[in-house]
């Protein structure tokens, strides 16, 4: 008998499950930077970071974002990427102002969520009948709709007073409206500038104030489009597609349909998204006025972890950002770099409870230096606010990235039958 000893295979450790955020902690957490954000503006004098008028900038401008960012929610759930949300929402801004000015604003709505449709249905057609690169596809419905956009306008509002070759003439408002009563005394509360209490007034004053009728349709979608996706057998079918199509097929799903359905789904909302900004942004088409929202709805989707609700917090984020540089945006976005300064020193004493000491040492030393620029200047430069959109874009992906889970088989090309 052999003397050898035969080592026994450890069976390998099962691996740890990141744990999700529960509701309290998250509630939490959102009241602790609530209380930070309060004491900046205190110590600052900063008090229009939280102003009623900022927060209802900052939900205006956050509706296309959070829009685009649905659309790309359908498309990726259904296991199809949509870089092309940029050109949907193009074709979005142009079908709902030329609608709009011939026949009504709601006329608008309906011909740019078609438009933006339209543009689903060719990306669709594209990656899923034909396979190609989905970035490839998205890519090019982008330059197209830019193209065709162009060409449309020389017909569509050359000789129509006010219109050119890149903008359309004027278009009728949807109107505005306020909460009776209830806007008011939030402003008016607002108006005391007292620690928390007014900032909070600030925050759910801007929700209740200069409200557009579209405003209130977008933040229902959001609710709306988690209940159809995770409470609904067609939500089932769909999220089935974007996780594992070879084995929804083996249970009878129609992969095509539902990936069809999913991206001209996402194409309508896209166009949703650029119909607000030609209808009720600007009242009026105006070429490259997508400014990348596009792009920006694709980041908040994926900050928001394929999940509507984070969606909408990223929407909302982004949104704000890009508030600062239409209300005194030098001066909120400076007392903005002492918040920044705190949360990263916050950070870095996390990272010590860790035990990731490189990790804060970097996260300390990039604190002190924002602390520095805080406390050597009065205001930011115009060009850092301009930029501030998108630079806090990049920072909450790079900062994200680890926790992130997107669907098993989203972008990854699918034949009918190919599990056979």
């Amino acid at each position: 008998m052999s003397t050898s000893t035969v080592a026994k295979a450890q069976a390998p450790k099962p691996a740890r499950g990141r744990r999700r955020i529960s509701l309290p902690v998250l509630l939490l957490l959102i009241a602790g930077l609530l209380v930070l954000v309060s004491a900046v503006r205190l110590v600052t004098d900063a008090n229009g970071i939280t102003s009623t008028g900022q927060m209802s900038t900052a939900l205006r401008l956050a509706v296309p974002i959070g829009l685009a960012g649905l659309g790309g929610l359908w498309a990726e759930r259904a296991g199809v990427v949509n870089i092309g949300l940029e050109g949907m929402m193009i074709l979005g801004t142009w079908f709902g102002a030329w609608a709009g000015f011939q026949w009504g604003p709601w006329t608008g709505v309906a011909f740019g969520i078609i438009g933006g449709a339209l543009g689903g249905l060719l990306h669709a057609i594209v990656t899923v009948t034909f396979n190609v690169n989905h970035i490839v596809s998205g890519v090019a419905i982008n330059i197209l709709a830019l193209g065709a956009t162009r060409y449309l306008s020389t017909f569509a509002f050359e000789g129509e007073e006010g219109g050119t070759s890149k903008q359309s003439p004027p278009v009728d408002s949807l109107g505005t409206f306020d909460i009776p009563g209830l806007s008011d005394w939030l402003q008016t509360l607002n108006g005391k500038h007292w620690f928390l209490v007014s900032d909070l007034a600030g925050l759910v004053g801007g929700l209740f104030t200069d409200l557009s009728p579209l405003t209130v349709v977008a933040v229902l979608l959001v609710p709306v489009t988690w209940w159809v996706l995770w409470r609904t057998s067609f939500g089932l079918r769909l999220r089935s597609c974007g996780e594992n199509p070879v084995a929804a097929e083996s249970l009878g799903v129609n992969v095509y349909k539902y990936k069809y359905l999913a991206v001209v789904i996402s194409g309508g909302f896209a166009g949703l998204g650029g119909a607000f900004l030609s209808l009720v942004a600007s009242n009026i088409y105006l070429e490259g006025q997508t400014g990348g929202r596009g792009y920006i709805g694709l980041a908040a989707m994926i900050f928001g972890n394929w999940m509507p609700g984070g969606l909408a917090l990223g929407a909302g984020l982004f949104g704000y950002t890009d508030s600062l540089k239409l209300r005194g945006g030098g001066t909120n976005v400076h007392a903005l770099l002492l918040l920044l300064a705190l949360l990263l020193i916050i950070g870095a004493a996390w990272f010590v409870w860790k035990k990731r000491y490189v990790h804060a040492a970097v996260t300390t030393l990039i604190g002190v230096l924002v602390f520095l620029w805080y406390t050597t200047t009065n205001e930011v430069p115009n060009q850092v606010v301009t930029a501030t959109p998108y630079v806090v874009t990049l920072l909450v992906l790079a900062l994200s990235a680890q926790r992130l889970r997107m669907p098993k088989a989203d972008g990854m090309p699918y034949r009918r039958g190919q599990g056979k």
